[in-house]
């Protein structure tokens, strides 16, 4: 690619690279989630929900167990003003979550602010201002000290609104594009907002550090945190937030090993929505933590309707291949991967195990509300004999012997290779009842009967080309005395090779299934399934399709 040159890493390193974080091996607590999905996520839809939508997408995320939600920039616009102000009215908060609304530092955004939250019982103020290199010379021309004052200002404005309003209120800070910034300075502009706080015990401050374009691998993200989170004034009395954003596509990386850094706060959106690539994604974050055996704090249980809803209000599609939630997340279409996780199913059912295993599924598909015929085993052109096996199992009940999966796959392989498209589950159970199960011709079975005489005598009737033929047959058993009748008269040479019978557990129960393979003396195996009420009738259905299916060159 060219003008490669003109790109320089225009991050900036902490004096001391500890990489204490490094040390851990896996995050043992959630940390408390921060929606931002109403102010970064509203913000970056074509079109922004309406007033209604936003109060419906607010109540959406107290349900998914939501304890801070970000709702807007109240003083910025009529719209986030007017949602503030109605959700206060008419007392749709619940009483353990808690509001947070943005400010810059601007006495006039502030005044407005704290009156958009008149009647407010708790919510956290959250104040802003750019302190990166790129900000400072490009947008605001201002000197670190400058910077430093419009902070410092806001903040004296913060805790006196406070005092003179009725509620709790609680303060963050951020240092925006603290990405970009020299760390010596963010930790600076940090501490003596901190001083002009001065957090306690029972009044914490929160310090949010937001990655507002991610300048650099996650490792130098978590580094940054860290010599942050190690230097900060009133440590125990302060939350460190994060707020990452997605621009080299690292969001959860940075977000999970800040995490180990000394982060205790994550703000973030459902499935990632926000500027540009967007916002840290929580539910890969906190899905993630889950698969490690750690609870997230919050409820995913049923993600087709999760992501149905976002869909709905936020006009944003969901991924097929995003972690976790998209449709094509759990399907495997490969032969080997079906083939592992049929296996490891059955494994799981059979040991009892106690921990998830199962091959290429990192978690339970139903822990998350979806289904494993349908989403887990998808059948196509690259599909293998275990998981077309599985499937037939699992959705229809017949559990077809292994050489007879194989013959079978690979005519389902071959009807999706010349249609160039996934085949449901209905079309390949179609697939093996058209192909194998009852075919009656050129053999017509018509009737049989036995009789317990030197073994088992039978006289069967076949219709055969037109043609009716009543013949009489002994065999060891009834399936073996047909058999041998039918070759006899018939003048074939073959062998019954396999025989498997069962009830059908899907459907009817009253049914019976049965599997027949016959194999010649070129060694070749043809394949034929019966159904029927009667479990001596499929067998004979089962040998009659396998007969017949020969007789077809199948």
């Amino acid at each position: 690619m060219k003008n490669y040159q003109k790109y320089t890493r225009n991050y900036f390193l902490p004096p001391v690279m500890e990489y204490k974080w490094a040390r851990k091996d896996y995050i043992d607590k959630a940390p408390i989630w921060c929606s931002v999905d109403l102010r970064d996520g509203n913000q970056s839809l074509i079109v922004p929900m309406s007033l209604e939508e936003k109060v419906e997408f607010f109540q959406h995320l107290v349900r998914l167990g939501f304890k801070e939600i970000e709702v807007g920039f109240p003083a910025a616009s009529e719209t986030e003003y007017a949602f503030l102000r109605k959700l206060i009215e008419e007392e749709l908060i619940p009483d353990d979550v808690t509001i947070q609304v943005l400010t810059q530092s601007r006495e006039h955004i502030i005044r407005k602010t704290f009156d958009a939250l008149r009647g407010i019982k708790r919510a956290v103020v959250h104040l802003y201002n750019s302190t990166s290199v790129a900000q400072r010379e490009q947008v605001f021309h201002k000197t670190k000290e400058e910077i430093i004052g419009i902070a410092l200002f806001g903040a004296k404005l913060l805790k006196q609104y406070a005092e003179e309003t009725e509620g709790e209120f609680l303060f963050e800070y951020s240092p925006e594009s603290f990405t970009g910034t020299e760390m010596e300075f963010a930790l600076d502009i940090c501490n003596q907002v901190l001083d002009v706080w001065q957090p306690t015990p029972d009044r914490k401050v929160i310090i949010n550090l937001p990655a507002t374009v991610s300048l650099s691998m996650p490792h130098i993200y978590a580094s940054q945190v860290e010599y942050i989170s190690d230097n900060l004034h009133y440590r125990e009395n302060v939350i460190l937030s994060l707020h990452p954003h997605n621009d080299r596509g690292c969001a959860v990386a940075d977000s999970e090993m800040g995490i180990l850094a000394g982060a205790d706060r994550i703000e973030g959106t459902i499935f990632g929505n926000g500027e540009r690539t967007g916002n840290v994604d929580i539910v890969t974050l906190a899905m993630n933590m889950y698969s490690q055996g750690v609870d997230p704090q919050l409820d995913f249980s049923n993600m087709p309707e999760i992501c149905a809803f976002y869909e709905r209000l936020t006009g944003m599609p969901v991924g097929a291949r995003q972690p976790y939630a998209g449709q094509l997340v759990f399907a495997a279409f490969s032969g080997s991967h079906q083939d592992a996780i049929a296996k490891g199913m059955r494994y799981r059912q059979e040991a009892e195990r106690e921990f998830w295993t199962v091959p290429y599924l990192p978690i339970d598909p139903k822990d998350v509300g979806r289904e494993y015929d349908g989403d887990v085993i998808r059948i196509n052109s690259q599909s293998g004999k275990g998981g077309i096996g599985y499937l037939m199992e699992q959705k229809f009940g017949y559990n077809l012997p292994a050489k007879m999966r194989e013959d079978f796959g690979y005519i389902v392989k071959s009807v999706s290779d010349h249609q160039h498209k996934e085949l449901l589950p209905q079309e390949v159970a179609r697939i093996f009842e058209e192909q194998y199960v009852n075919v009656a011709s050129p053999i017509h079975l018509l009737e049989y009967h036995f009789a317990q005489q030197d073994g088992i005598r039978v006289i069967v009737t076949l219709e055969v080309d037109g043609q009716r033929n009543e013949w009489m047959g002994t065999g060891n058993g009834r399936l073996d005395a047909v058999s041998n009748t039918i070759k006899a008269h018939m003048g074939l040479d073959y062998t019954i090779i396999t025989y498997e019978e069962h009830a059908l557990e899907r459907g009817s129960s009253s049914r019976a299934c049965a599997y027949v393979g016959i194999q010649d003396n070129a060694g070749k195996i043809t394949w034929g399934a019966g159904i029927h009420d009667d479990i001596m009738s499929a067998s004979v259905n089962a040998l009659v399709s396998a007969l017949n299916r020969r007789a077809m060159g199948k």
